[in-house]
């Protein structure tokens, strides 16, 4: 019960703030004496039951205690002076005396405050944004995410946005503090919460993966949650040995991390991403005649934004479309931005039509008879930013005919014959490849158990 009433504080420690800000406001307009009397009575008291829950909550919480008696004087010190403050206003009518009260009671409110912020919060909570962008900025974009340092770079980031507030030199939640390697292997009250080499019997990723209602989940339901990128980053630096001093590449990375590696990476070329999916350029409308010849096969003909002429070319409703339909597309060769091809029996011979449509910003053939020969064909589309070919029977060497496509920025490449991986992302630096073999990991929360009752 005792430790229930120090808990109480976060909530008493606001009304002496908002009355004694009522206080100062009375008295700057002046001629409410009597009002600010009874006002600093209630503040004295208020302040006086905030720092006894607050005392209670330093013994039963963990927090840097230097900070915490530094808090508590000045809290103290605050409930001092509203009593202070009380009787001046009450025996005396003297201005000068009544302003200094209340000057002294605005300096000790915003240092007992900030201090109370710093053991909340953490140091630099306040000016966190300033530094970083934003407390829940994203990951700072990595040049070469292989040469970076596994802890450093990509590990201690997102501890730091996600974890620090809570456990940190000011404050140990469950007496763990996690903002030096050390302390972090050291765990807290209750053990360790990383087994190096085994992520599954880690305490942090047990208490990560737990729903978020549940009362150990972390970080709790209230605050900024990881995300699954972040979970994965975690779940696969601990199976890698939780490494402090290694980069990147010389860790072990399964298939299902390659692509998130490389998302940390894309973001370096801020300008790349910015690139329009519609070229700047007009161009005329097209041929009427020709969009419904496409229309009567049934194909999708729709302007891809308003006030322009170009557009998208959807085949998903046509049937009994073969490789022959593909000359259709070349009266629109020049409005043409958008393909989607998917699941239509086309093959290389349909790639040579395509690859006069010049304009094309996205093309999707996944599902599609392509091979190589017919990537080939498309290496002149010098403006393609996204081409997706799932399911396709495409090989890395294939896929290497469009290194030369500067703007190529998206490529979706599982459930294909490609394996060199590797070599692909180092052909392909400024491009996000997207090989598949993901694994989500199974939530309680996933499964719901239907008990029967008997009747």
């Amino acid at each position: 019960m005792v430790e229930v009433l120090g808990r109480l504080h976060p909530a008493l420690v606001h009304l002496p703030v908002g009355i004694l800000v009522l206080a100062f406001v009375l008295q700057w307009f002046g001629s409410f004496q009597k009002a600010i009397t009874v006002v600093l009575l209630l503040g004295g008291i208020s302040a006086v039951l905030s720092c006894i829950s607050g005392i209670i909550l330093s013994k039963h919480d963990d927090y840097d205690p230097g900070l915490v008696n530094w808090h508590q004087v000045m809290g103290i010190l605050t409930a001092v002076l509203c009593f202070v403050g009380w009787y001046i206003y009450k025996k005396y009518a003297n201005v000068r005396m009544q302003w200094l009260v209340m000057v002294l009671l605005f300096v000790s409110v915003s240092v007992t405050g900030h201090l109370g912020g710093t053991l909340t919060h953490g140091e630099g909570y306040i000016t966190a944004p300033m530094k970083d962008g934003g407390s829940e900025a994203e990951q700072t974009p990595i040049a070469n995410v292989q040469e970076a340092m596994a802890y450093d770079e990509v590990i201690q980031p997102m501890l730091q946005r996600k974890c620090y507030s809570c456990h940190n030199a000011n404050k140990r939640k469950g007496g763990l503090r996690m903002d030096a390697p050390d302390l972090l292997m050291k765990g807290g009250r209750n053990g360790k919460i990383i087994v190096t080499g085994n992520a599954g019997e880690s305490e942090m990723i047990k208490r990560i993966l737990l729903p978020k209602e549940h009362e150990d989940h972390m970080p709790p339901k209230e605050k900024p949650q990881l995300t699954e990128k972040e979970v994965a980053l975690l779940h696969w630096w601990i199976n890698s040995g939780a490494a402090f001093n290694k980069k990147v590449k010389e860790l072990d990375q399964p298939e299902n991390i390659q692509p998130v590696l490389a998302s940390l990476q894309q973001p370096a070329v801020e300008e790349e991403k910015k690139l329009p999916d519609i070229p700047e350029e007009k161009v005329g409308a097209a041929d009427e005649a020709a969009v419904q010849q496409l229309k009567d096969k049934g194909v999708m003909v729709l302007p891809v934004a308003q006030n322009n002429n170009y557009l998208m070319v959807n085949f998903v409703s046509a049937r009994g479309i073969t490789s022959k339909d593909m000359q259709l597309l070349l009266p629109l060769k020049k409005q043409l931005v958008w393909l989607k091809l998917g699941g239509i029996p086309v093959g290389d011979s349909a790639m040579a039509v395509i690859g006069k449509c010049t304009n094309l910003t996205r093309l999707q053939l996944d599902n599609t008879k392509i091979t190589d020969a017919g990537l080939a064909q498309l290496a002149g589309l010098k403006q393609l930013r996204y081409v997706n070919l799932v399911g396709t029977r495409v090989t890395e060497k294939g896929v290497m005919a469009l290194a030369g496509l500067d703007k190529l920025r998206s490529l979706y490449l599982y459930q294909t014959q490609v394996t060199a991986k590797e070599d692909l992302q180092k052909a392909f630096p400024k491009t996000q490849i997207d090989f598949g073999g993901y694994v989500v990991p199974v939530l309680e929360s996933d499964t719901t158990r239907v008990v029967y009752k008997p009747r």
